[in-house]
């Protein structure tokens, strides 16, 4: 089991994120996408939090924060950060 590492949303921009895809199964991407858009929806209506779990090449971290925007390949933050999309490995609603 990888040890998840909680991080603040201003650290995101020294972060190296993994080059690779993080989920195998079609099913698990699809749900990926479908809870983005639930974490964008919220954050632009009541400025809900997200916890988005992401691999970087440090391992596996977290980050509470707010989803203003979300593109096929990049969703991005409160502030303008941005995560690539093929490094989320899951999202919890808030």
């Amino acid at each position: 089991m990888n040890t998840i590492r909680l991080i603040n949303k201003e650290d995101i921009p020294s972060v190296k994120f993994v080059s690779y895809e993080v989920l195998d199964k079609e099913s698990d991407k699809l749900l990926r996408r479908e809870l983005i858009e639930k974490a964008m929806i919220l954050g632009n209506s009541s400025k809900g939090k997200s916890k988005i779990f992401f691999m970087s090449e440090d391992g596996l971290l977290e980050v509470e924060t707010t989803v203003w925007q979300a593109s096929d390949d990049l969703i991005t933050l409160k502030g303008g950060l941005m995560i690539p999309v093929h490094c989320i490995e899951r999202i919890e609603l808030l």
